[in-house]
């Protein structure tokens, strides 16, 4: 018998679509406190999701919709990094 490959998918935190894993932009807060981009999808540390276009990171930005997943409250400068990367878009 094959392995059947699960499908990943993931929830905006924004819009709340659930699409792909690969559509997304990942947000993680590291063990340690620290937030970050994670353009591999795969650094340890509590993860969330925001949609790879400019309406969800502008909503993002004005409602601050990153705090409630992680409980605390997310640096300024993580929101200018999403809208940089959207902005960017070649960058993923």
């Amino acid at each position: 018998m094959s392995a059947i490959k699960k499908i990943e998918m993931r929830r905006c935190v924004s819009c709340r679509e659930i699409r792909h894993k690969s559509e997304f932009l990942r947000v993680v807060k590291s063990p340690a406190g620290e937030f970050a981009l994670d353009f591999s999808g795969k650094a340890p540390g509590r993860g969330a999701y925001v949609c790879k276009n400019e309406k969800c990171a502008a909503e993002n930005l004005k409602r601050r919709r990153l705090d409630k997943p992680f409980k605390s409250k997310v640096p300024a400068e993580i929101y200018d990094q999403i809208c940089a990367a959207v902005q960017n878009s070649s960058t993923f």
